[in-house]
């Protein structure tokens, strides 16, 4: 096959389906602006709020998206909710910095933890979600995952003063519910029980009630696991059924240790 042939081969397969990584360029690059806008002490929220309503239209220009909203309504709807964002975020941070020893500042926490940005990046793209604007959302929660190891998907419903510490490898499925007050270590899992197409509409991953804690590794599943308030989860449990309130729940391996005696 000779030069021209090939390019052309190339780009008929390339349009299946069409697709523009500017969109997810322009989402990391929205994104950016949207947390330096909320946190950054010398980024003026006034001209960035403009800023990002025409980052925003581009990003629906460039996708062409068929919504009932008009782009403009959308944004209206997205910034009335950012206050009680970013109050939900101040009410996480101080849950780590008291939740975690070896946190020296509230300062440290924004700037240094990747649990909280995170944390950050899904409560900014669940609001969109909730809009109802396809693809963006995902886009941003997968940005902060390729940065911090924490996988939270942007339909996931989390309540007040969450906590993730050490964050890497956290993974939240779409239809997880978390209350308030919940701390999970590194590893946790929440995910669906059954993995199948025609589960899409369904609920999939469990229910996480109030100062509920799970340690790390930890494998909670299923769409109707409900883990009971005040509860601890130990560290690599593997659990597919609910946990009643006020329960310890842990896994015991057998370790064996054999000393070489001294030759």
């Amino acid at each position: 096959m000779d030069k021209e042939k090939i390019i052309a081969e190339l780009n008929r397969h390339k349009k299946l389906p069409y697709l523009d990584y500017r969109l997810k360029q322009e989402t990391e690059d929205f994104t950016d602006t949207l947390f330096y806008t909320l946190f950054d002490a010398n980024t003026p929220v006034a001209v960035n709020l403009e800023l990002l309503e025409k980052k925003f239209d581009k990003l629906m220009d460039m996708a062409c998206w068929d919504l009932e909203k008009p782009s403009e309504e959308l944004w209206g709807n997205y910034i009335s909710h950012l206050p009680q964002i970013l109050e939900n975020l101040n009410l996480d941070a101080e849950a780590i910095l008291n939740c975690d020893p070896a946190s020296l500042s509230i300062q440290e926490i924004y700037m240094a933890y990747p649990g909280f940005y995170a944390i950050a990046i899904y409560r900014l793209a669940h609001e969109l979600y909730e809009e109802g604007v396809p693809l963006i959302p995902r886009m941003m929660t997968e940005y902060a995952h390729r940065q911090t190891g924490v996988d939270i998907n942007p339909g996931a419903k989390i309540g007040k003063s969450f906590f993730i510490d050490h964050a890497t490898g956290v993974v939240i499925g779409e239809t997880a519910v978390i209350h308030d007050n919940v701390k999970l270590y590194q590893g946790v899992t929440l995910g669906a029980l059954y993995v199948a197409k025609n589960l899409e509409k369904t609920k999939r991953h469990p229910t996480i009630e109030n100062n509920v804690t799970i340690y790390a590794n930890a494998t909670i599943l299923g769409g109707e696991t409900v883990i009971g308030a005040n509860s601890i989860i130990g560290g690599n449990a593997w659990i597919t059924s609910s946990v009643p309130p006020n329960s310890k729940v842990y896994h015991t391996p057998e370790i064996k240790i054999k000393t070489t005696p001294n030759v």
